[in-house]
């Protein structure tokens, strides 16, 4: 059961403290509560009602030795998915003491609560595991007081596996585990069925009881393996809710056990730091005088001055420097002017933009009445956002002023830098570096569920000119628990497999050390040509091409690679293994967060096969998707698993800290990591890098523009 992920682990921590101590307005009466499994429910069985849209959910549970850790999310208004991860312990049978399960759910409401009519789910709960908590239900829940509700349902496979009164819909073939991560189709709502439910009871805004009926007879556990005997089909449960977002409970389980849950709730749009993102005010917008009433200032002779274009870009310069906004270029005209800014501090595309859009109208002469707007990323001008200067000085205090100026302001494709532009001072050469900690974790193994290791990673790069940037990336480990991994037992060329043997050897290890140019070969194109060590099991040459208009919801890529596979210690050396490998891709903004991606190609283990992912992303930068690779290995050869699959989550620094910042913590959780669908890692993939200056992108941030 070996698999690993890098990821940071501290973020999913530090989201379940900052819900421990968050201090939010009351809990809704009635709002739902989750079970034992981490997703809605009563104690041990699920109910039909829904968490709020978008809401992030941790849970951990405990009873006869069996440990459920689940991340949730309510994908959208009627879909929520989870990812679980359970040890039971004791389980003493094919090698294994404690045996640890990984499992997807997936629930989907069929129908909405209603004066007369409960809220109805049908869900399939571990639709894609090894099949020990496989079962599908369809319940419905009625609230019948703001503090009293019921649940009655009907579950198949092992929600089916107590009390049965029938099987409605055939029977239930035996499980086709496989190498697991497959789902038994077949098996859905097939075999015995069996009713369960229950009752809730909000006695006070912080106390609930629970008594459920469960129609799990817990075989395996109770029969097959000893764990726990299942004495009663009663569950009785008392919750108490600490604050909005923390929820704690004990439970009297089957007669026999004691059990108990913490879940924490996140709302990924409402941010702990009640004040919101805290960082320098805004200068207010200073409006040029009447034209009448001072016509000197609105005469264009200022453009005759020689140094004009300098000491304009000075001023400029120095105000948003104070904001972590870089100037870098500036060209005027009498009546337009187009500015170049690099943003270094803000998650808002458009905050930076505003703020850029400001100091242009405190700065240049009052005859400038166009600006042009155009953020860099990586040295490439991603967009110009265009505007008139009487709009932002009329809308700046208006109701709805956001919005009206965002219906007058366009957004089109930035082309070359104009004749006679200025460059930002002392922008090139420059060097930038930090020296953070770092939390590197191999997760799911069957030795150990979580193996850490801490240290300090130093980070530099240089810009040498627009576009042209090398950079590196090197750890120095503190403290770790890896250990000596055992072999991999991969068939396919062991491309990600031996990632301990990485963890474990490289110390110091050189994570990255690349030279990478980005540029603009044409209009709506985007291009990138990355060479050195690309990542940590890799090094060689990565090219990529992008095409994205920016006022499309779709963009085209390809990227092709050839690199060699890095020795262990991640020095300077190299191992025998090469591979030509790229993709084609597609980009899709289906609007309201949603961004579909699909990349057909060939894999580092040499496979041919796709890849699909959905992500789910907020205006704060919060992010939440899924994604599946399938290409031509066998689930066989592929071996635990079947086929590439996760999750990934990425929350943004600010939104925890309050404070402007661009960083955030990537989490990317893979039930097994295996060779088959694996796709180099490459810093600055251009996609993500230029679609927030886009005008898909800035419109979801756009009210932020005057703050």
């Amino acid at each position: 059961m070996a698999g690993s992920a890098r990821t940071v682990l501290k973020a999913t921590t530090a989201a379940a403290l900052l819900a421990a101590g968050a201090t939010t307005p009351a809990v809704p009466q009635g709002a739902p509560t989750l079970n034992l499994y981490g997703t809605t429910g009563l104690i041990d069985m699920p109910s039909g009602q829904h968490q709020a849209d978008g809401t992030f959910n941790f849970g951990v549970s405990h009873f006869a030795g069996i440990t459920r850790t689940t991340l949730g999310f309510q994908i959208a208004p009627r879909i929520s998915g989870s990812f679980r991860y359970a040890a039971v312990g004791d389980w003493n049978f094919g090698g294994f003491k404690t045996y640890y399960d990984r499992s997807f759910d997936l629930r989907f409401r069929l129908v909405d609560e209603g004066r007369f009519l409960p809220a109805v789910t049908i869900g399939l709960q571990d639709l894609a595991g090894t099949g020990l908590y496989s079962g599908e239900y369809i319940v419905a829940t009625k609230n019948l007081t703001p503090r009293l509700r019921v649940t009655a349902g009907l579950g198949w496979g092992r929600l089916g596996s107590y009390g049965a009164i029938g099987s409605p819909f055939g029977d239930r073939p035996p499980p086709d585990v496989g190498q697991g991560g497959v789902p038994n189709w077949e098996q859905w709502f097939r075999g015995p069925a069996a009713p369960f439910g229950g009752i809730e009871w909000q006695v006070t805004d912080r106390i609930g009881l629970k008594v459920e009926y469960s129609s799990d007879a817990y075989e395996v556990e109770d029969g097959e393996r000893g764990i726990f005997r299942r004495q009663s089909p009663f569950n009785f449960g008392i919750e108490y809710q600490a604050n909005p977002l923390t929820r704690l409970g004990a439970y009297y389980m089957y007669g026999s056990e004691i059990g108990v849950a913490a879940h924490f709730a996140l709302d990924p749009r409402v941010r702990p730091v009640t004040a919101g993102i805290l960082g320098p005010a805004p200068a207010p917008v200073e409006p040029r005088p009447a034209r009448a009433a001072d016509p000197d200032a609105w005469s264009e002779e200022w453009v005759t001055q020689a140094d004009a274009p300098q000491l304009l870009r000075d001023n400029i310069a120095r105000r948003l420097g104070r904001e972590g906004i870089t100037v870098e270029a500036l060209a005027v005209e009498s009546r337009r002017a187009q500015l170049r800014i690099r943003n270094g501090s803000y998650d808002a595309e458009a905050q930076a933009v505003g703020r850029a859009a400001r100091a242009l109208a405190n700065v240049l002469p009052a005859s400038v009445e166009v600006f042009e707007i155009v953020p860099v990323v990586n040295g490439i001008p991603a967009s110009a956002v265009v505007m008139r200067r009487s709009d932002v000085e009329a809308l700046e205090n208006a109701p709805d002023g956001a919005a009206r100026l965002r219906a007058v302001t366009t957004v089109a494709d930035a082309g070359p830098l104009p004749a006679g532009a200025v460059l930002g001072a002392g922008l090139y050469p420059k060097l930038n570096w930090s020296l953070a900690p770092f939390a590197r974790t191999v997760l799911f193994n069957a030795d150990g569920p979580v193996r850490v290791g801490v240290g300090a990673r130093f980070s530099a790069s240089l810009d040498l000119a627009p576009g042209l940037v090398l950079s590196t990336s090197v750890t120095k480990r503190i403290f770790d628990n890896f250990g000596e991994p055992a072999p991999s037992d991969s068939v396919l060329p062991r491309v990600r497999s031996d990632i301990s043997l990485y963890s474990s050897r490289g110390d110091p290890a050189i994570e990255s050390l690349t030279f990478a140019w980005y540029g603009r070969p044409g209009r709506d194109l985007y291009s990138r040509l990355t060479v050195g060590y690309l990542e940590r099991m890799f090094g060689g040459v990565s090219a990529e091409l992008l095409w994205k208009p920016v006022d499309s919801r779709l963009a085209l890529g390809v990227e092709v690679n050839y690199v060699k596979q890095r020795d262990y210690d991640q020095l300077l050396g190299f191992r025998d293994y090469e591979v030509a490998t790229g993709h084609v891709s597609a980009y899709y903004d289906f609007g309201n967060g949603f961004h579909g991606q699909v990349d057909v190609g060939r894999y580092l283990a040499g496979d041919w096969g796709a890849t699909f992912t959905l992500d789910r992303e907020f205006a704060n930068g919060w992010k939440v998707g899924a994604f599946a690779t399938l290409t031509d290995v066998s689930f066989d050869d592929f071996g635990e698993g079947s086929f590439d699959k996760g999750v990934r989550l990425t929350i943004p620094v600010n939104w925890m800290t309050g404070t402007p910042s661009r960083a955030s913590f990537p989490v990317t959780l893979r039930p097994v990591l295996r060779d088959g669908g694996a796709r180099l890692e490459v810093d600055g993939r251009l996609y993500e890098s230029i679609r927030d200056y886009h005008a898909h992108s800035l419109d979801t941030q756009w009210e932020r523009f005057w703050r």
